[in-house]
């Protein structure tokens, strides 16, 4: 009986203690509490009068490969230079090398550009054979040519698609919503039209032309990591630190039988 009576007196205080621990109220949240959880801040606006610039040269060191001729003949409407684009190194000077900035900026955010990016197909080809743009940009499509293309871009980040466009139809409005370097575009029409898209979050980029040229201006003082990528070399990343007002060089030089690298 005894072992009964103290077992039930037991079970009652067990009892007793769950129903005060239920009633117990919550702690207030102490300030420091409050702040780990808040948000971080924004990033600071950028001053334009503190803003920086890097600029460069990108070379190719090696023996150009010689361009491969292309037999447009299946297509009577496709006119033009009948070679391969590929490698365009003038006194070792490479053009179409995608410039930008890869990291560094922090949690900055910028406007889309309200401008349409624009590609245009003239003569069974792209113009330009790389194309820079912001996430969001739109990117207007025209075809000059007498004959009907398909431009199909094939992303991996990205949503694909692949469109017809008649001769000198009405041009095409597309866009591209995450950052994804380098977009490969090709026209199932005729396979040796061939571009690639650079897809960035910001606006510093740039495509080096046959002078093998690029500037990024307008820049927060800080350190970045610049990548310059080419389709068939791949990608090479440089970190440069710019202050106040400076301007710093970042030269690239890409050498024969590189191999290309994946998306950057």
């Amino acid at each position: 009986m005894k072992n009964a009576r103290l077992i039930v007196l037991l079970a009652m205080l067990g009892l007793l203690l769950l129903v005060a621990g239920c009633g117990k109220k919550e702690e207030p949240q102490t300030s420091s509490q409050a702040e780990t959880k808040a948000a971080a801040p924004a990033a600071a606006p950028i001053d334009p009068a503190t803003v920086a610039t890097i600029t460069g040269m990108v070379k190719f060191d090696g023996k150009v490969p010689k361009a491969q001729k292309i037999d447009m003949s299946q297509d009577p409407a496709c006119k033009g230079s009948n070679e391969t684009e590929t490698v365009e190194a003038d006194n070792g000077n490479l053009a179409n090398v995608f410039v930008y900035v890869k990291d560094g900026l922090g949690d900055r955010a910028f406007d889309t550009p309200k401008t349409a990016a624009k590609i245009d197909q003239s003569g069974c080809r792209y113009h330009p054979h790389v194309l820079g743009v912001m996430a969001g940009q739109t990117v207007e499509i025209t075809n000059s040519d007498n004959t009907t293309h398909n431009i199909h871009p094939s992303p991996k980040d990205n949503k694909e698609w692949n469109e017809s466009q008649p001769p000198k139809g009405a041009p095409l409005d597309k866009s591209f919503a995450r950052q994804e370097v380098l977009i490969p575009v090709k026209c199932n029409q005729h396979p040796w039209m061939k571009m690639y898209i650079g897809v960035v979050k910001n606006p510093f980029f740039a495509v080096t032309g046959k002078d093998g040229k690029f500037e990024l201006k307008g820049l927060p003082p800080g350190t970045y990591t610049v990548t310059a990528i080419h389709e068939k070399f791949g990608p090479q990343d440089m970190k440069v630190t710019v202050g106040p007002k400076e301007s710093k060089t970042a030269d690239f030089t890409f050498k024969e039988g590189a191999a290309a690298g994946g998306s950057q």
